[in-house]
């Protein structure tokens, strides 16, 4: 499927690279790499700034365990690589010098010599947006970074930056990275979702599976263990079980798990291209990739819809 529309080619889940190096080893990365890329999979979306919060990590980790592994593959023509800059602690924001700098680094530990989708990771409103969207145009006419993209601007931002690029010609935001699923819909839906319409972008949502509250592995007293495990608590709610339990009729009718489900919603909303998801451990990547070629009835979304909203 295209991405929006630029001439990339992707795979109908984009494969988070946050655990990259926090919660997975190279070895086990490379394991989940190797058996995203054998069922098709070709676009990765990764970080400067993973995983920098980890006592004795600089950030970049998982970039440099992205480019070992296509380097060691040899594949790197055959992938679609996403990584996004502004917010590594010593790389910070989105002033012309520091996207420059901060983008070589990515290129050194990616070892690549371009990167296919390039995002802000977060708005940087102490710099002026011409300045940023005038250092980003550079970067796509250099070849370095193929398609600039956005992550967490508000709408109001997010359509100036785009005025401001179109006024002058610049390279203009393709996408839009932001937190969107079936329990936390309010944030999206609305005036941002507009903005991303009316300037013909596509969504990537990340936190797609809310911490993994949507795979349904904490409900019934499961205990709330593991890195995320607090962010999936907070939707231990009447509602939350509520949207479970009508998961579970969905999953049952296509023989699939909670977690395509979920991902197969999302893919259907309007403006998503595809939604990011990681698989910590090889064998969380199976329930990740029923949701390729799953198709959801409109009766079937309109159950979800209601029961989430």
């Amino acid at each position: 499927m295209k991405l929006g529309t630029t001439d990339l080619n992707v795979f109908e889940l984009c494969l988070g690279g946050n655990v990259f190096g926090w919660t997975a080893d190279q070895d086990t990365s490379f394991q989940v790499l190797d058996d995203y890329a054998a069922a098709g999979g070709n676009f990765i979306d990764t970080s400067d700034a993973y995983s920098h919060w980890i006592e004795g990590h600089q950030g970049g980790e998982s970039e440099v365990i992205l480019g070992n592994w296509m380097q060691s593959r040899g594949n790197r023509a055959s992938m679609i690589i996403a990584t996004k800059v502004g917010i590594l602690p010593s790389r910070p924001g989105l002033s012309a010098a520091n996207i420059n700098l901060a983008v070589d680094e990515c290129l050194t530990r990616l070892q690549t010599d371009r990167i296919d989708v390039l995002y802000a990771h977060r708005d940087d409103e102490q710099t002026p947006l011409e300045e940023t969207m005038t250092a980003f145009d550079a970067l796509v006419r250099s070849g370095k970074v193929g398609h600039i993209a956005a992550s967490n601007y508000s709408a109001e931002r997010l359509q100036a930056a785009q005025d401001i690029a179109r006024s002058a010609g610049l390279a203009t935001f393709v996408a839009l990275q932001h937190h969107y699923n079936l329990v936390h819909r309010t944030d999206y839906e609305g005036p941002l979702r507009d903005v991303v319409a009316a300037n013909n972008m596509v969504s990537l949502p990340y936190y797609s599976l809310a911490s993994g509250f949507l795979t349904g592995k904490y409900r019934d007293g499961a205990p709330l263990e593991g890195a995320r495990a607090k962010g999936a608590g907070q939707y231990m709610t009447d509602r939350g079980l509520a949207i479970l339990a009508a998961m579970d009729d969905v999953a049952a009718e296509h023989e699939v798990s909670l977690t395509a489900v979920a991902l197969a919603w999302l893919a259907a909303q309007p403006t998503v291209a595809t939604p990011l998801a990681s698989a910590r451990i090889p064998a969380q990547l199976p329930d990740l990739l029923q949701m390729v070629g799953l198709e959801l009835t409109a009766e079937q979304i309109a159950t979800l819809s209601a029961v989430s909203s």
